[in-house]
């Protein structure tokens, strides 16, 4: 039994790895070269935030304590005023709920190297695909020397990212598919800046949290790693005063920093090279349906829900897939018409939530962390996290409660959220008790 897996990014290969480990004959194709043999490109490395449902995908496939030796933890949000002030929001009540910082980049070479001790798992690199025959898993490629192949299997599985090309073969079967599909920008950009080690080799800003600069309609974020740097990205408008095409001279860059980020300047030396060389990165969300296409062909990670970064759940969402899928196939063999419908049904509708709520964290994350009120409500958060064991924030039953299905933490989550900023509008000290009783009969 071959399986063909197109795309060697993260959810591709530890795809791979578990299928592997299971037996199966696999053939993982990447349509660029080896990322292990070449420089990662500068500006393109967001940092990510490995939580629960991600590291429950690779303690599956026996990569947990490898990869959290390469993480470094965060328990919270720095959040940086424009005064300089600065306040730490904890991400849970729970003195052990924490996500985790990791580099992009380490963290899909750590998978790749696992997978090349496979025997039954063949790799290929600068391999591009460019269709796909979905009822009879056949797929074509163009490689870097100018050949082309056609490559046979049982099944063949796109990870293939943003642009996947198995997703643009259903696209070409619309009408018999039915497929849908939708895609959604944000009219904000990135780019990727970087602090540097101190002199001494350690941290410039606090190690364990995740910073943010909130600025109402624009923001910046720096993740930790392990040599001592931070990755630091900015979120912004493509126009207006904070627009990357308004900010388009060294001396706009300066004096915008010098009024807004004022206490991160000291911490970039080497600001305006990076901001002239980073390119602006696009942001958006992409939704579509069905994933799969005669129990032949199937789509999953990235290739089927892109999502902005905003909820740290991009990948720890494509890890779960693979979780998923690999638990579908202890149920369901190798019945792969019925494994593929009852993946999708069973993902579908949860990535959709994911990219929703994702969306609102944008919006909360560069405004919202510094209003009065959302400052209350989360600070009432803390203390029934910290005084009732079963009780999960929004935040918390999305990225700590690994065994809650997204959508379901996002229906609980925001009724709890309209419950407690209605409590923290009043006047009077909320009765934890009392809370707990009106949060128990929402959640029926």
């Amino acid at each position: 039994m071959k399986i063909l897996i197109i795309g060697a990014g993260l959810s591709g290969t530890l795809l791979a790895i578990r299928m592997a480990q299971r037996g199966f004959q696999v053939e993982l194709r990447e349509k660029r070269s080896d990322m292990r043999q070449e420089e990662v490109a500068a500006g393109r490395s967001i940092n990510l935030a490995l939580s629960n449902r991600g590291l429950k995908a690779l303690d599956q496939a026996g990569m947990k304590e490898e990869i959290l030796e390469t993480c470094i933890p965060m328990y919270g949000r720095m959040i940086h005023g424009v005064d300089g002030a600065l306040r730490m929001s904890k991400y849970s009540g729970r003195a052990e709920e924490y996500i985790n910082s990791v580099s992009r980049a380490g963290l899909n070479i750590s998978l790749l190297n696992k997978a090349e001790g496979f025997e039954n798992l063949q790799l290929h690199f600068a391999s591009a695909c460019t269709d796909v025959d979905l009822e009879n898993a056949r797929a074509n490629f163009q490689n870097a020397d100018g050949t082309t192949e056609t490559v046979q299997a049982d099944i063949v599985i796109g990870s293939d990212g943003v642009g996947s090309a198995v997703r643009q073969s259903l696209m070409r079967n619309t009408t018999k598919l039915l497929f849908n599909y939708s895609q959604e920008f944000l009219r904000s950009g990135y780019k990727e800046l970087s602090i540097p080690p101190a002199a001494d080799g350690g941290y410039r800003i606090e190690k364990n949290a995740l910073h943010i600069w909130p600025r109402g309609k624009f923001m910046m974020i720096a993740l930790p790693n392990l040599d001592g740097s931070f990755t630091v990205t900015m979120f912004h408008p493509y126009e207006g005063e904070s627009g990357f095409n308004t900010l388009d001279t060294d001396q706009k860059v300066q004096a915008f920093f010098e009024e807004y980020y004022a206490d991160a300047l000291p911490h970039l030396p080497t600001l305006l090279h990076d901001y002239r060389h980073n390119h602006v990165g696009v942001l958006g969300n992409i939704k579509c349906y069905p994933w799969q296409a005669y129990g032949k062909s199937l789509i999953l990670g990235d290739a089927a829900h892109a999502i902005v970064p905003f909820y740290g759940q991009g990948m720890n969402a494509s890890f779960e897939d693979v979780r998923v899928f690999d638990d579908l196939v202890e149920v369901h063999g190798t019945d792969w018409k019925l494994l593929f419908q009852t993946f999708q049904d069973a993902r579908a509708h949860n990535t959709n939530a994911i990219a929703d709520l994702a969306v609102d964290n944008f919006y909360e994350m560069q405004d919202k962390v510094a209003d009065p009120l959302f400052i209350k409500k989360r600070t009432l958060e803390m203390q029934l996290e910290q005084t009732y064991p079963d009780y999960y924030s929004k935040y918390s039953l999305v990225t700590f409660k690994e065994e809650l299905p997204y959508a379901q933490a996002m229906e609980l989550g925001r009724k709890q959220d309209e419950l407690l900023l209605a409590i923290c509008k009043k006047d009077e000290v909320p009765n934890l008790d009392s809370v707990m009783q009106q949060i128990a009969a929402i959640s029926l």
